[in-house]
């Protein structure tokens, strides 16, 4: 049932159904004053950044998108491969699929093999932490892909309004917390797409999370992919609901970051252009992720997935050139102006 799940999902999302809810990321308010004079040379301009002990290339991190269908296996290897070629981190979907059966889709040791020199990041949920999953399944995730860092997602809505959900949340920061505590890799903390607030990043950071990904509203949004295979029209009814349910993506990284200033914050949610990956860097992002632009090149071949970020890099290079900025540390100290009222 599980893998059946994960294989809806994935063909719903990939069908181009409507699935990004009502509420926008927020970018759209804001813009960057444009510098005429830029007094730099674009082509000198510096991208790159470190990540979990790493160089990569480009500040972009392919963000989990794939758990347990089928047909992941050729998508995350053609995401490793890609991502090695151009130097950036990825993120695998959620193995719970791969831990509770003999059947990894992709997930073991040749992602490791295909992407030998950038950051991989494994992934659980945080809700099966109350269903039995523990310190050895946490392993289990890191260890069968050679991973940086594990990620624990959280998808509160989701679990709520999906009619299999696991809906008991009690008692999980203190275990979030005793992983970070044993686990030989950093825990990252991620939201699916409504946000993390200050005040639970604050919490996090309480039990030794570092590293957060916001996923904030304006992206994918799980109410509406669960909606979209609702046994019911009741069971319809309740999660289209939330279809604006969430903290815009930009919303939620510039809070956090006024919020926490040391945080490693990764921006998430909606994310779709360079221009919007270098307005998320200028309101606090240390790294952006995308997902559901991704997949439909992941779907055909390493070449493709490269080609998109050759141009997320491109726009954002551009973006650079026309603030003055010829590091990403100058992109965060860029000018900016709210778009007026009504444009």
């Amino acid at each position: 049932m599980l893998a059946e799940r994960k294989k809806q999902h994935l063909d719903i999302v990939l069908a181009g159904s409507s699935v990004s809810g009502s509420i926008a990321t927020g970018f759209e308010a804001i813009r960057f004053e444009h510098v005429a004079l830029p007094e730099i040379d674009m082509a000198a301009i510096d991208l790159s950044g470190d990540f979990l002990g790493k160089r990569i290339a480009m500040p972009f991190l392919v963000s989990s998108m794939t758990g347990g269908a089928e047909k992941a296996q050729q998508i995350n290897h053609n995401i490793a491969i890609a991502c090695e070629a151009i130097g950036i981190p990825f993120a695998v979907g959620s193995q719970r699929v791969a831990i509770d059966t003999n059947a990894d889709w992709g997930m073991n040791l040749e992602l490791r093999r295909l992407a030998p020199s950038v950051p991989i990041l494994a992934n659980i949920g945080a809700a099966q932490l109350n269903t039995g999953y523990g310190l050895d399944q946490a392993r289990r995730a890191v260890e069968m892909i050679d991973a940086d860092a594990l990620i624990i997602h959280l998808n509160p809505l989701q679990e709520a309004v999906q009619p299999e959900g696991d809906r008991d949340w009690t008692g999980l920061t203190q275990k979030i917390g005793s992983l970070c505590q044993t686990l030989h890799v950093p825990v990252v903390v991620k939201e699916v797409g409504s946000g993390i607030s200050p005040s639970i990043a604050a919490t996090l950071d309480a039990v030794g999370v570092k590293i957060i990904d916001v996923a904030g509203a304006g992206g994918t949004s799980w109410a509406a992919v669960e909606a979209l295979r609702a046994r019911t029209p009741a069971e319809a009814a309740v999660a289209s609901a939330f279809g604006d349910w969430g903290q815009p993506t930009a919303w939620a990284i510039a809070a956090l970051r006024k919020a926490s200033p040391h945080a490693f914050i990764i921006g998430s949610g909606g994310i779709r252009t360079g221009v919007d990956a270098a307005k998320a860097i200028r309101i606090g992002a240390d790294l952006v992720g995308q997902a559901a632009s991704v997949l439909k090149s992941a779907t055909s071949s390493p070449e493709d997935v490269a080609e998109h970020f050759k141009i997320m890099s491109a726009q954002l290079r551009v973006a650079c050139f026309c603030t003055g900025s010829a590091t990403l540390a100058d992109l965060r100290r860029a000018r900016m102006e709210a778009v007026p009222f009504g444009e």
